[in-house]
Order: structure tokens, then C-alpha cells, then sequence
């Protein structure tokens, strides 16, 4: 989406719809004023009242009371904006910037809005007769504003169309989205950033390393897994970021099979995998100063003959044994062999991005990620970092009681606790036993990854986890 910002009057802007932010006790700004009905126009928030001057749509949407319009409000607004447009078919918007205590905050809350709020996802709807014919994407956003919000703008733009690529990623059916559609993606991010590198291990080579989770619950599906590395070089003198994202494209629970209601949306469990994936090249794109390693591992998880059984035992990359006791608790395998390698690789703070545990959803719905993290540093880091995006966190706590209930029978550990106690913790805990003494935190976003139900990100992929990401990295590169 083309994003600019100029100055003057909303109506001079050549744009099909022009909208304006509205308080609870403010009137409609110049112009907009001596328009028909503008009188009547209401601040309520999420309030809509349409008016119009000559060719040009005027919406007014309401942003409530003036003390508490924040960041997440102007989103919600801007997203209502772009819903408009689709549904009046326009493509073009222009958006006066509401007077606020921060205008790039503001300016950053609008774009975000937008870009997110006009996605769909339609890669894959027929073009039956009949059918009404597709309305038009929006293709441009104005701000009318100083020119000091061009960089936020910008900047936002980036971030924003990459979280619209994870959601394509987790949208894409798994009989497209594979391991190796995965893997081709991170390939075409490092084609087009000459600082990001990028390495795909198949099962050759990972067997070979002795990734025995990664091994294991790939062993029951006809698709290969793939351990993808991107590697992005852009100095800065803070420590090597890493980033690992779970990247099971479909989980069918395997022979702990799954219920069948709802199985569909298994396809993404590789939603931490999207969310690294464009996170990195958002970080690329904008050429922040830090250095990344990121550490995807992908395979799907299915029932077969072949496939790993509950009671078998496995050893993961870093000598770790654990007693497979729930094929379901896959994602644990395959991110402890990837977090093991990812200090291997370098990686001196490490966030873990997976869709983890059912419980989270219970304890946290769909408003919050649950973090678990050894450092409170880091931790402390997230939380800034998801206050800011809007992609709020919530952190559990670690105790050692918690990792006594992953010890194992005949293994080290066991991959899923005997009681049923703390679930999102616990498998945590689990995570925590590969990670040494590097600084880590674990975000578990299975209520955040789809369903959410806001006005910007609808209740199917909402890929979160990418803004997130990047501004955590754009912290460190400050």
C-alpha cells in the first residue's frame, strides 16, 4: 500500500474517502464543519457518521472521551476506516491526523490501522459466474499531518504489510503451505535483503546433527521436515538476537490424534514460524542495527505407521532424553532441538514464538500472550516491546516445582506433565532445559494467533507476534 503524508485540507487530498478522528467534546475540523450534517456528526467511539462533499465520502468516526484515546484506539479507528472503504469499494483513503500528546504515535496507530484493518485473504476463492465481482484492495493511504510523521509512517507501513504476510503463511492451506513452502520463503527474504543469509537443513541433515525432536515428529507425515536458519548481519553493538518460531504445518495430534471439530485450523500451528519469518525481514527492510539469527524448525505431525508413539523415548540436540507420554506435545520437541542450536549458533537473548498449549487460551483468552522467561530483563524488554505494538503480554512464572513436574520415568524428561496442573508453565519448563544460561523468553501465542476478534485483525489469522518482534529489535538497536 502506497502511504503518504502532506499537509492542508482532508478535501483537497484526492482521495475517494476522506475520514476524520472525532472526540466526545470536539467539533469537526475546518472545512468539514460547514458540511451538511456535520453538526450531528457523534464522538462516541467507534461512532460512524457519513457525510459527503461533492465526489468526496466524508466518515467521522468517533474516538470517545480525549483522555483516553491511546495508540490502540486510533488502530481500532483506522481499521473501522478501511472496512468502510471496502465496503463503498474505494481505494483510496485520506486520513487527518488527530490532534494527540505524540503525532508519530499517532501517525504509526493509523497506518497500522489500516494496513491491517484492509487485509483479506482470497488467494484461493473461485471466480464462479455469477459471483459479485472482487471490490478493489485500498491501494493508498494519506495522512494529513506535519511532515515531521513521515518516518513513523513509513515505518509502520513495513511492519504492518509484514504481519500481513504471516497471516497469508497461516492463512495458506497445508497442502500448500509445507516445510519446504516455509523454507522457499525464507529464501526469498534473504534474495531480496543482501544482509540477511539463510541456511535449510532437510532430514538428512538434521538426522545427522542428532535433532531427535525435530526427527521424531516429523517421522509420521509424507511431508520432509526442514530446519530453516536466516541470519541477518546489521551491526549495532547489543548482543545477537535469536528468534525461533514453531513451525508444525499441520498438527494432527499424531497417533494422540486430535478431535476432529475444529482440525482444520491445526494448519497454523506454524504461526511462531510466520511471525519470525516476516519479522526478520521487516528488520531487514528497515536496516536496523542489530544482529538476528533466527531458527524456524517445520515439519507437520501426523498419525501413520511410522509415526512416534507414545512411551518412546528420543534424544534431543543437546543429549537431553525425553519419554514421548503425549504425541500432541510436539511443538516442545521440535523447539528444544531449535533453541539448542540457536545458542549454538550465537544467539546471546532468545525469543521463542509458538502456539503452544490450549491452557494459555484458558488463562489468558485471546487479549493477552503468556511470556515465561529466565531473565527479567528480557522479560521486562517483551512487555515494552508488546505494550507499544499493541500486542499486549502477560507474564507466568517459573518455579522449580514446575520443572519437577517434566522430570521423566526412564528419560530426563518427560514431554508432558502426569498432572494436569499449570500446562502453559510447565511446557515452559520444558523449554527452559535447552536454553543453558542464555537470556530467554517463551511466548506462547495459541489465543493470539487467530480468533482474536479485533476490529484490525478479525477472527481468523491475525499475525501476531511480527511488531512485536520488530520492536523489540528496534529497541536494541537504538
Amino acid at each position: 500500500m502506497k502511504v503518504e503524508v502532506i499537509q492542508g485540507d482532508p478535501l483537497a487530498a484526492a482521495a475517494e474517502l476522506a475520514v476524520v478522528g472525532l472526540y466526545e467534546d470536539g467539533s469537526l475540523p475546518g472545512s468539514l464543519a460547514a458540511l451538511p450534517g456535520a453538526g450531528g456528526a457523534k464522538g462516541g467511539f467507534k461512532e460512524r457518521t457519513a457525510l459527503h462533499s461533492g465526489e468526496t465520502r466524508v466518515l467521522a468516526i468517533g474516538l470517545g472521551k480525549r483522555e483516553e484515546v491511546d495508540a490502540e484506539r486510533l488502530r481500532v479507528a483506522a481499521a473501522i476506516a478501511a472496512h468502510e472503504a471496502a465496503r463503498l469499494a474505494t481505494g483510496t483513503v485520506a486520513w487527518a491526523l488527530p490532534e494527540s500528546g505524540d503525532d508519530s504515535v499517532a501517525a504509526e496507530a493509523l497506518v497500522t490501522g489500516t494496513i491491517l484493518g484492509s487485509y483479506r485473504f482470497d488467494r484461493f476463492k473461485g471466480k464462479g459466474a455469477g459471483e459479485d465481482p472482487t471490490p478493489p484492495r485500498l491501494a493508498s493511504l494519506t495522512l494529513i499531518g506535519p511532515e515531521g510523521i513521515a518516518a513513523a509512517a513509513a515505518a509502520a507501513r513495513v511492519y504492518a504489510e509484514a504481519q500481513n504476510r504471516a497471516r497469508d503463511l497461516q492463512s495458506t492451506p497445508a497442502n500448500v503451505a509445507t516445510p519446504t513452502f516455509l523454507a522457499a520463503r525464507a529464501e526469498a527474504i534473504a534474495l531480496d535483503h543482501d544482509a540477511v543469509a539463510v541456511e535449510v537443513l532437510g532430514p538428512e541433515q538434521i538426522a545427522a546433527k542428532g535433532m531427535g525432536g525435530l526427527v521424531a515428529v516429523s517421522r509420521g507425515g509424507g511431508e520432509p521436515a526442514k530446519l530453516i536458519v536466516l541470519r541477518y548481519s546489521g551491526g549495532g553493538s547489543g548482543p545477537t538476537l535469536g528468534l525461533v518460531g514453531k513451525g508444525v504445518t499441520f498438527d494432527s495430534g499424531g497417533i494422540s490424534l486430535k478431535p476432529g471439530a475444529g482440525m482444520q485450523e491445526m494448519k497454523m500451528d506454524m504461526s511462531g514460524a510466520a511471525a519470525v519469518l516476516e519479522a526478520v525481514a521487516a528488520i531487514a527492510e528497515l536496516g536496523l542495527a542489530v544482529d538476528v539469527v533466527a531458527v524456524v524448525p517445520s515439519t507437520e505431525n501426523m498419525p501413520s505407521g511410522t509415526a512416534i508413539k507414545p512411551g518412546d523415548v528420543i534424544t534431543q540436540y543437546n543429549g537431553v532424553t525425553v519419554e514421548v507420554n503425549n504425541t500432541d506435545a510436539e511443538g516442545r520437541l521440535i523447539l528444544a532441538d531449535a533453541l539448542a542450536y540457536a545458542v549454538e549458533l550465537g544467539a546471546e537473548r532468545i525469543v521463542d514464538l509458538a502456539t503452544l498449549t490450549g491452557a494459555v487460551t484458558i488463562a489468558l483468552g485471546s487479549t493477552y500472550a503468556a511470556v515465561i522467561a529466565n531473565d527479567d530483563e528480557l522479560a521486562a524488554a517483551v512487555a515494552r516491546a508488546g505494550e507499544e505494538s499493541g500486542e499486549l503480554t502477560w507474564r507466568l512464572p517459573l518455579h522449580p516445582e514446575f520443572k519437577a513436574l517434566m522430570k521423566g520415568t526412564v528419560a530426563d524428561l518427560s514431554n508432558l506433565a502426569a498432572k494436569r496442573k499449570a500446562g502453559t508453565i510447565t511446557a515452559a519448563a520444558f523449554l527452559e532445559e535447552f536454553v543453558g544460561e542464555t537470556p530467554w523468553a517463551h511466548l506462547d501465542i495459541a489465543g493470539t494467533a487467530w480468533d482474536v476478534g479485533r476490529e484490525y485483525t478479525g477472527k481468523d489469522a491475525s499475525g501476531f507476534g511480527v511488531r512485536l518482534l520488530v520492536e523489540l529489535a528496534r529497541h536494541q538497536s537504538a
